[in-house]
């Protein structure tokens, strides 16, 4: 037998439904240094020191920002369909 539930919630009930504790003002704060240390940022040599000072797993983290970082790059330049940069 199968049954199948679905729950129509905000994410502030699912939250509380679940025990899970309020990190809105933790995440408001990280946000907000994320992006003030981020207006410095003028080339990809700084935003790649940047990111390996806050990349919480280590080299592996950095390469997934990078590829984040550079994927946004070419969509925003026009190139839609942009490829996976080879390892």
């Amino acid at each position: 037998m199968k049954v199948t539930m679905e729950v129509d919630c905000t994410p502030e009930e699912a939250r509380r439904f679940l025990g899970l504790p309020d990190v809105s003002k933790a995440n408001d704060v990280y946000v907000d240094n994320i992006a003030k240390a981020m207006q410095g940022v003028s080339n990809i040599d700084q935003l790649q020191s940047f990111a390996k000072q806050i990349a919480p797993m280590g080299e592996i983290g950095l390469k997934l920002f990078q590829n984040f970082m550079e994927q946004g790059a070419m969509g925003a330049m026009g190139g839609g369909n942009a490829k996976k940069p080879k390892d």
